[in-house]
């Protein structure tokens, strides 16, 4: 285990992958978990966010006692469907329909790549790091500029 996965980010992405086995379709974990699970240190790390399809949302979310929702508490965020688990050490934020806002509008978030992480037993799967830095870069903040920076160095 990297020093960047702590014993609660290690726990919550254990859930994650037992809840996701019954995923039919591709899934990722992104952002701030993603970055850890490369080897990157991505600063402070207060959730887990999960890209999965709509149809196992619709069927994974009701399993574990989560309303699926639309939208997102972020301007510059949407998903179709939106559900926040809180059975973890984390909270886990599950999005399906996936789209962020920058200046020319709004774009689908639907990774190319997926690398599997075992971690502890678990497995997960997060994009490339090329390819979640990209994405890090475009979200825009700050914060995920910076996690994009660092795992830019990883790869040098």
């Amino acid at each position: 285990m990297t020093p960047a996965i702590t014993a609660p980010l290690a726990a919550s992405l254990e859930a994650v992958a037992a809840v996701m086995k019954a995923a039919h379709d591709p899934w990722w974990i992104i952002a701030s978990a993603a970055v850890a699970l490369h080897g990157a240190d991505p600063g402070r790390v207060g959730d887990v966010d999960v890209l999965l399809g709509i149809e196992d949302a619709m069927r994974i979310l009701p399993t574990i006692g989560v309303t699926a929702e639309r939208g997102s508490a972020h301007p510059d965020f949407r998903s179709a469907i939106f559900g926040v688990w809180r059975a973890a050490p984390l909270a886990i934020e599950f999005m399906a329909g996936f789209s962020y806002r920058d200046g020319a509008g709004w774009h689908p978030v639907r990774p190319e790549s997926r690398e599997r992480i075992d971690l502890r037993g678990a497995m997960l799967f997060v994009p490339s790091r090329t390819e979640l830095g990209d994405l890090l870069r475009a979200f825009g903040r700050p914060k995920d500029i910076e996690r994009a920076r660092r795992l830019a160095v990883l790869q040098k």
